[in-house]
């Protein structure tokens, strides 16, 4: 077996997925592989297993010399092809149509939880569950908390990706601070101090009044805010102090978070159009210095071409990164995190069941990319060439920076995201810890499965409507009790919260 990976690393993608081909040509005889690569060689050497790779590309693509391809192909004895879709509607629409002619992907991405849900419950999908013996590598890099994500109605259907992005926090314009002779916030009330004085008081000293003191996307600018007071800004279940599974609107805190936002909103003192702020919108402002408070990740400002477009519109700014704001009783959360989230679920049609050869050999896959010498190849490339180690560190060459862009479409198995962006982007190393190191709520939604009757959409949409009638005073909270009455009965909400925590309680959250 492999050595296990001590540091491996990785890049935040949203989706990304892996696949085998199912034509006829695929299905000649080869050994059974081993759980590493480099099995006893016969006299006659095997032929390569083909093996097709389907997932989301979000537009990127692999280049002509595809070296990860060739050390994969030589090392593992296969021949690996690529489906690569960029839109997500366009490749669920692709895997949907190869399901109904029973034509799936060996080992493919599915673009949700809900997805994997409906794929297995129609039969469509192999249960790996008395395959994980095999998938040892797989296992020790992942973890057995990875493991659980991957889990619909008991059995392993899926394959998470190790590895999630730990990010966000509210930046703030410290060359406004100073031209008004104050200091960082530490609390939500010195929040609102600054975010008031950055709306009336000319922090850019143009001796107009054209700024506001926060923008963001939606809700999630208030994000913050809602940790101060001990609750999540969606309707999320967590474990309050480590004990028993909650769900965030029945949190008293939650009204009072409420209440707070709506005091930022009632003041003037937020970008007006934050609630239709799409896309780069609010950076946008941010960048162009018509706001001076924004919640946001370090790879939004301090990346090279994103310092670059600041940087030439206001030579003068100068962006730091907040503490998350104390609440009344001390709390300080910055956005939570869902620890039950995958950045990508690995799937298998249950036709390979009748294919052990193949099979086999893709378990033999992802034990090697679960391996340090084969999460290294899909993270950074060729050793020596675009990535040198030494102690058990990895540090990108210049060739490397340059080369390896599109490595992300072969890490199946995933990677450890801090250390994977510290050695990707080493200059900035300070902003990605601290972001990682704030504290957060750590919520478990990604573990959980609708129950049947259950219209996620439904409820998430009266949900949204009702929180933004709460905080633009559209409707009085004291009435928010009704609204949790109205969610329970006319959109199933208290069977789903009962659902979710038992299902919570069965993978061992939760008393």
């Amino acid at each position: 077996m492999k050595k296990r990976i001590a540091a491996a690393v990785s890049l935040s993608i949203a989706l990304t997925a892996a696949a085998g081909c199912g034509s006829d040509a695929d299905k000649e005889t080869v050994p059974a592989a081993s759980a590493s690569p480099g099995a006893a060689a016969s006299a006659k050497p095997a032929a390569p297993v083909k093996l097709e790779v389907a997932q989301i590309s979000w537009g990127a693509n692999v280049p002509a010399d595809d070296f990860v391809k060739k050390e994969l192909d030589k090392k593992l004895n296969i021949q690996l092809t690529q489906l690569l879709v960029a839109d997500q509607k366009d490749y669920e629409n692709q895997i949907n149509v190869r399901a109904a002619s029973n034509n799936l992907p060996d080992l493919f991405m599915a673009t949700s939880k809900a997805h994997v849900q409906k794929l297995a419950e129609s039969g469509m999908l192999l249960d790996l569950t008395p395959y994980l013996d095999k998938l040892a590598d797989y296992k020790d890099f992942a973890g057995a908390d990875v493991l659980k994500k991957g889990i619909v109605n008991g059995k392993q259907y899926a394959l998470p990706k190790a590895g999630q992005a730990v990010t966000h926090t509210y930046w703030i314009r410290k060359d406004w601070l100073d031209a008004l002779k104050l200091k960082a916030p530490t609390t939500v009330d010195e929040l609102f101090e600054v975010a008031k004085a950055f709306t009336e008081n000319d922090p850019d000293g143009n001796g107009k009044k054209d700024t506001f003191g926060m923008t963001g996307t939606a809700l999630a600018t208030f994000e913050p805010i809602y940790g101060a007071y001990g609750v999540t800004a969606a309707g999320a279940f967590f474990q309050k102090d480590g004990g028993e599974v909650v769900n965030t609107y029945y949190q008293p805190g939650m009204k009072d978070a409420l209440a707070a936002i709506k005091k930022f909103l009632d003041a003037g003192i937020v970008d007006p159009e934050v609630i239709s702020n799409k896309g780069t919108a609010a950076r946008d402002k941010a960048f162009q210095g018509k706001v001076g408070i924004i919640n946001s990740e370090w790879a939004q400002f301090m990346k090279e071409d994103a310092q670059k477009i600041w940087r030439e519109a206001n030579p003068k700014a100068e962006w730091i990164q907040l503490e998350a704001p104390k609440g009344p009783t001390g709390l300080a959360y910055a956005n939570s995190i869902n620890i039950g989230a995958a950045s990508g679920l690995f799937v298998i049609p249950k036709s390979l069941e009748g294919q052990p050869e193949k099979l086999n050999k893709i378990f033999e896959v992802l034990n090697y990319m679960s391996t340090e010498e084969g999460n290294l190849l899909v993270q950074f490339g060729l050793k020596d060439i675009h990535f040198t180690l030494a102690n058990g560190k990895a540090a990108i060459t210049e060739q490397g920076q340059k080369e390896t862009g599109f490595t992300w479409l072969y890490q199946y198995t995933g990677r450890q995201e801090t250390e994977y962006l510290k050695t990707k982007f080493p200059t900035v190393t300070s902003y990605i810890d601290f972001e990682a190191d704030l504290p957060r709520i750590k919520t478990l939604d990604g573990f959980v499965q609708n129950p049947e009757g259950y219209n996620a959409a439904d409820a998430i949409r009266f949900i949204e409507e009702e929180t933004f009638k709460f905080v633009y005073g559209k409707r009085n909270l004291n009435e928010y009790d009704k609204f949790l009455q109205t969610l329970e009965t006319t959109f199933g909400y208290k069977a789903y919260v009962e659902s979710a925590i038992k299902q919570l309680k069965d993978l061992g959250y939760g008393k």
